[in-house]
């Protein structure tokens, strides 16, 4: 039996036959095109309209084929790729300053996710020094807003400081510390 057959017999007779519907769309292609096929050039030539063709695939219900929100389509494909926990953890960094404050937010900015570990970089050494005191209650906070478990540890990095080992102002010894805060 092709896929185009619809079956038939005891339990089906006297009853509506159920209709198989071809998930690529091509079985509505085909039954338009059988319907018309052969059809219009008798009637035509005799000055008849050809009769309508009801397309077999069609349904009140809806289904994959219907058109689909960007939202509901985006939300399927999050989930089918398994990247909810990096879209509700990356949706915190932009609602970082209400989550830690403004004074805070104002000095350290979120970097990077991954493995339950989140990555912050603040602007100076004493608000590095900051960070890791306030770190566990924003760990809290922050498995409050994305489910237990989610972040398990915060790495604090300090500044991005400027190399001084090599070029014209190198200093021998210990050179320069903590100058940047």
């Amino acid at each position: 039996m092709s896929d185009d057959e619809v079956p038939t017999g005891p339990a089906s007779e006297g009853a509506e036959p159920e209709v198989q519907h071809d998930e690529s769309g091509l079985d509505l292609a085909r039954s338009i095109a059988r319907g018309l096929a052969g059809k219009t050039g008798a009637l035509r030539r005799k000055g008849r309209r050809p009769p309508p063709v009801l397309p077999r695939a069609s349904s009140a219900h809806p289904d994959d084929r219907d058109p689909q929100t960007l939202d509901a389509t985006l939300g399927r494909f999050v989930t089918e790729q398994g990247w909810q926990t990096e879209v509700r953890v990356h949706g915190v960094f932009t609602r970082w300053p209400a989550i830690v404050g403004a004074e805070v937010a104002a000095h350290v900015s979120p970097e990077s996710y991954a493995d339950g570990r989140l990555v912050v970089r603040t602007d100076s050494t004493a608000w590095a020094t900051q960070m890791k005191l306030l770190a566990a209650n924003v760990v809290r906070r922050l498995n409050d807003e994305l489910g237990d478990g989610t972040i398990e540890v915060i790495d604090v990095l300090g500044p991005h400081v400027p190399k001084w080992t090599s070029g014209r102002f190198r200093v021998k010894g210990r050179g320069p510390r903590d100058t940047y805060g």
